[in-house]
């Protein structure tokens, strides 16, 4: 006796089928909310995350105050190693310079924290911006206090150390506002 044949299968076209790829998206997990009140449209988007979730709400002014930051990095850090005189006697006037090497070990540094200013001008990757803007805050801090205590022991006090220290101060005010800004929580609409 011959066995008799199961009628052939019928293909189930999941993409018109409506309850189908519920159910699927169901399964998947995908397409409701999750415990961050997200909806993610696919698995792939679910694991890796979204990338909306990722991106900085940027302050009014950010791009333009990194751009004037590595501009001003880079170009004292240019003018301490090529210049070590002249910058020495811009900010303390008339005093001897007694050794250039300080004044360029100064200027490398500075070059290499222009170049991660720079850097962070191209990202925008939330970490990465604030912890530049850091960077700067505590540098401009410890430049100051280090000015404060030369002029402390040296009793010499000129208009260029006392502008010195007053745009180190604003310096400091506005990367830290920024900082704050960059790390403050986006309001949900």
């Amino acid at each position: 006796m011959a066995a008799k044949q199961p009628p052939p299968l019928m293909k189930k076209h999941s993409q018109t089928d409506l309850v189908s790829r519920l159910k699927t998206r169901k399964i998947l997990g995908v397409g409701g909310e999750d415990d961050d009140g997200e909806v993610h449209r696919s698995k792939i988007s679910q694991v890796l995350g979204n990338e909306l979730k990722f991106a900085v709400r940027e302050p009014l002014g950010l791009r333009v105050w990194q751009f004037v930051s590595a501009v001003l990095f880079s170009g004292i850090a240019i003018m301490a190693l090529a210049f070590p005189d002249q910058l020495y006697d811009a900010v303390f006037d008339g005093v001897q310079v007694t050794s250039k090497t300080p004044i360029r070990l100064y200027g490398g540094a500075l070059l290499s924290i222009s170049l991660i200013m720079w850097n962070a001008l191209y990202t925008a990757e939330k970490v990465i911006i604030r912890w530049t803007l850091l960077t700067e805050a505590c540098y401009f801090s410890v430049q100051f206090l280090v000015v404060t205590a030369t002029l402390a022991e040296t009793g010499l006090v000129s208009q260029g150390i006392l502008l010195l220290l007053a745009s180190r101060l604003l310096f400091v005010a506005i990367s830290i506002y920024y900082y704050y800004q960059v790390g403050r929580k986006p309001k949900k609409v």
